[in-house]
């Protein structure tokens, strides 16, 4: 990109700084780790509860570092120790990560009005509905870039990332990759985190979704008021602050979209409810697909199965709408959406039994899966479930007694356990069991698996819920390769050869 004067940028940003830099120098970058600095690239020390980042602008003066922002006088002290120009960010926590995004904006040249971002929030359906919607626009003929939980995609290139919503550097940098690499359109998870802690400060949206608000991330938001207000801020704060027009499309299906339509300060898209502007309706819904019908328009075959993702469907047609796409088209490009991996994912086998992989992680979403499950028939469900470790403590007992009460047997076992006892938290899971459902505990995630398929007779369905797409268990803060589509396709073939 081409340089950019600091001094200038800063003022665009309007940011509170101190500012220690010649008056004609430029950046052509912005980069906050060292290993991704460029010839003039702008360093930010981002600040971190477990070391001083002020530490690396030696070296990223070493890299090619033009200038840096730091969080703290001795942090600016430290930078002019190394020869670096710098600007001293005033504030810390909300009002840096506002101030960095802005300037991260300037400093790149907004790619986030070079193209058009549309936004999904909510606790469930959120990767889904990007992902439906990244696939739909493709399929129209306009390039569009997805960003959140399954990483970032564009045309056949993908990545993991390790937020659903990025910090603020690296987002805007990868906003910046999708706009050099062509993209007309990004369609992103908006997380309530993000929201919260103002990392989407400075990016501009064209359409914002709001699917549904349930319980989940009270470790980090304190109470549900707390997170359905991070949760709006998309809609107010944000949309008020958009270079772009900002429009929005709402589920009136669930109570909050309902109770928010009057606090919504922009142009909204009903949806998900018989009195919607866009009604919907979902049928011949089965493991691998379903029919996805606009009264007046006309009907799809969609190749997403389960009666949940009727919703997500309904979600992405909105979004279609609300971006411009006439309802026809839009509901037309719906037929080739690709299935979701790791959601409702079906792990085909010989055997005659359902497996499904699904990333269902919170109450609410466990037992909406399972529900799905139960509406195709089965004899029985088995389901494979586990709690993540450092996180909410308080939805381990009703993620068990949302399994049992939709299940015939549940197999309790690890998830992501991080710092704690993978037993301690199986057994605050425990405690929510229905009382006489049948279940058992087996810590080994494989193990638990293998058990499952065992259990399963022809015709039930297995569901191994929580981790859907990932690859990996965290131990500790080590990531451990795992993924539950290949430890259920082992445990179908070892059941297989056992059969033989």
């Amino acid at each position: 990109m081409s340089p950019r004067n600091l001094r200038t940028c800063i003022l665009g940003a309007g940011i509170a700084s101190t500012v220690d830099v010649p008056e004609d120098l430029a950046v052509t970058g912005v980069a906050e780790h060292t290993g991704s600095i460029t010839p003039g690239s702008l360093f930010v020390c981002m600040p971190s509860s477990s070391r001083d980042t002020h530490a690396f602008l030696g070296p990223a003066r070493q890299a090619g570092a033009a200038a840096a922002v730091v969080h703290s006088q001795d942090g600016l002290e430290a930078a002019q120790a190394a020869r670096l120009p710098a600007v001293r960010i005033e504030g810390e926590g909300i009002a840096f990560n506002l101030a960095i995004s802005r300037l991260c904006r300037e400093v790149l040249g907004d790619p986030s009005t070079a193209m058009r971002l549309l936004g999904v929030t909510g606790t469930n359906g959120k990767t889904t509905t990007a992902w439906i919607v990244r696939h739909a626009l493709d399929s129209l003929g306009v390039r569009c870039a997805y960003l959140g939980t399954l990483g970032y995609a564009l045309g056949e290139e993908s990545r993991t990332l390790e937020n659903t919503t990025p910090f603020p550097v690296a987002l805007w940098n990868l906003l910046a990759e999708a706009r050099s690499q062509g993209a007309q359109v990004v369609s992103m998870e908006v997380s309530s985190h993000a929201l919260h802690g103002r990392r989407l400060g400075g990016v501009s949206f064209s359409v914002g979704c709001f699917t549904n608000l349930t319980q989940d991330h009270l470790d980090y938001h304190g109470s549900m008021e707390e997170y359905k207000a991070a949760k709006l801020l998309f809609f107010t704060e944000m949309a008020a602050a958009s270079r772009a027009p900002f429009r929005a499309a709402v589920n009136l299906g669930d109570p909050t979209g309902r109770e928010w339509l009057d606090s919504i300060p922009v142009p909204v898209l009903t949806y998900g409810a018989a009195d919607a502007r866009l009604v919907t309706e979902g049928s011949e819904v089965a493991v691998d697909g379903c029919t996805l019908s606009v009264p007046g328009v006309g009907s799809i075959r969609a190749r997403l199965g389960g009666a949940y993702n009727v919703e997500n469907l309904s979600s992405a047609l909105a979004m279609l709408v609300t971006f411009g796409v006439p309802v026809s088209e839009a509901l037309e490009a719906l037929r080739a959406v690709p299935p979701v991996p790791g959601r409702f994912e079906a792990v085909p086998n010989e055997i005659g039994i359902g497996v499904l992989v699904d990333y269902a992680h919170t109450p609410d979403a466990l037992a909406a899966l399972l529900r799905c499950v139960r509406e195709l028939n089965p004899p029985r469900i088995v389901t494979v479930f586990g709690c993540g470790g450092d996180r909410d403590r308080t939805k381990r007992p009703l993620m068990a007694a949302a399994a049992s009460r939709n299940s015939d047997l549940c197999v309790l076992t690890s998830d992501n356990p991080r710092t704690e006892d993978p037993e301690a938290i199986i057994a605050e899971a425990a405690s929510g069991l229905d009382p006489g459902s049948e279940a058992v505990t087996i810590v080994d995630r494989r193990a638990a698996i293998q058990y499952a398929v065992e259990a399963a007779e022809p015709g039930d369905v297995v569901v191994i819920a929580g981790k859907g797409h990932e690859d990996y268990q965290i131990i500790g803060r080590t990531k451990h390769p795992m993924s539950d589509r290949q430890m259920a396709k082992d445990a179908l073939e070892a059941r297989r050869c056992a059969s033989r």
